[in-house]
């Protein structure tokens, strides 16, 4: 269940990033909660194929914010905004900085 937040926030900020079959894809299988049998049916397509699809996706994904840190920065600044100690907000944004 983890992954799966992750996966749907990382497609939230990087989605442009993907093509439009990758883009359906990832929301069918990931919004829609279609099988991979549904989704390969739905578009005259091998389950294998849409199986190396969506984790072709979830890898970009992955990726692009081991590249742009764009997850990793928002989460450090959220924290830093529920800290009451102004040395950890600092350190936090710190690390903020340097990514």
């Amino acid at each position: 269940m983890k992954d799966l937040v992750y996966y749907n926030e990382l497609f939230e900020i990087y989605s442009d990033l993907l093509t439009d079959k990758e883009k359906e894809a990832f929301k069918d299988y990931y919004y829609e909660d279609l099988s991979l049998s549904e989704i390969a049916e739905n578009n005259d397509v091998s389950r294998a194929a849409v199986s190396k699809m969506v984790n072709t996706v979830v890898d970009k994904l992955k990726y692009y914010e081991s590249i742009i840190h764009k997850h990793e920065m928002k989460d450090l600044i959220n924290k830093s905004l529920s800290s009451n100690d102004l040395d950890s907000v600092k350190s936090i944004l710190n690390n903020v900085s340097n990514l």
